[in-house]
């Protein structure tokens, strides 16, 4: 039985040479089919707004995760799809990420660089409705707001209730695991994009009166909710993040069992899934 003869240094080196120039030259072929796509669109009077694709995305950082395997850490995996995928993106639509560093700069900008790169210009702003203005008044804008307790107590997602009003699209990280490189959990906020929504997650604001510790314990599990202080008495704010099989009207009765009365609601986006892995992933 005749035996292979081991690779030297030099023919390894080499394949790797050979391999490097593939995935350049594949990621030359995706930008002209990008180019393609461009041209389409604008034939199709279609080139509008943002390009970000929260659905499309999601899914692929999914298929991404299930497919990965080997010595290569899917931290480093994950982020050079999130910039090739943010990358290309801009090169479509040119667009800025506002993202909103009350909740700490470092964390925050970890996140912005981990999931658009550095080609993406990143915008500054100390509040979250800052964000939100700057989104608005955009073309195809997206703002990023910490999905945690909001700092000085400001129930920022209030500003998205009116009609037209910019809306939560995603939240990232769409993997989400021990570790993650960049886990601050983070919403982000775009123009509605009806087209491209993923609707797995929805997202309510609820105006609470007569909030109290038995109405907080009262919230389903099921329910991810951020709470924050409003103006009517004994008021608060919520932001209520529902899983499939799950609908508002469950959180609603939970409350006012729990003695508190929802004096409004409003939808304010929607999201992907999360997809949560394990250490041995």
């Amino acid at each position: 039985m005749q035996t292979q003869t081991p690779l030297s240094l030099a023919d390894l080196r080499a394949e790797i040479d050979r391999i490097d120039e593939a995935m350049h030259r594949l990621l030359m072929e995706r930008s002209a089919i990008i180019d393609r796509l461009v041209q389409v669109k604008r034939t199709a009077g279609a080139e509008s707004g943002s390009a970000f694709r929260p659905a499309r995305e999601a899914d692929m950082m999914r298929r991404l995760v299930e497919r990965h395997h080997g010595l290569l850490p899917l931290d480093t995996v994950e982020s050079i799809w999130r910039v090739i995928i943010a990358t290309f993106t801009y090169v479509q639509a040119p667009y800025s990420v506002h993202a909103d560093l009350a909740v700490g700069e470092p964390a925050m900008r970890d996140s912005a660089r981990f999931h658009f790169g550095f080609t993406v210009p990143f915008v500054p702003h100390m509040g979250a409705r800052g964000v939100i203005d700057a989104v608005k008044s955009s073309k195809g804008d997206l703002g990023l707001i910490a999905a945690v307790a909001p700092g000085a107590g400001d129930p920022w997602w209030t500003a998205l209730e009116a009609e037209g009003a910019p809306k939560i699209i995603a939240r990232l990280p769409f993997v989400e695991r021990a570790d993650h490189p960049a886990g601050l959990p983070v919403f982000v906020v775009s123009h509605p994009i009806d087209d491209a929504a993923v609707r797995e997650v929805r997202v309510y604001s609820l105006r609470v009166t007569g909030w109290s510790a038995a109405a907080g314990r009262g919230i389903p599990a099921f329910a991810e909710v951020v709470v924050a202080p409003d103006e009517a008495l004994d008021g608060a704010a919520l932001l209520a993040s529902l899983p499939p099989g799950h609908g508002v009207d469950e959180v609603i009765t939970a409350l006012t069992e729990a003695g508190a009365g929802v004096r409004a609601v409003a939808e304010v986006g929607s999201h992907a899934a999360i997809h949560r892995v394990g250490a041995e992933t």
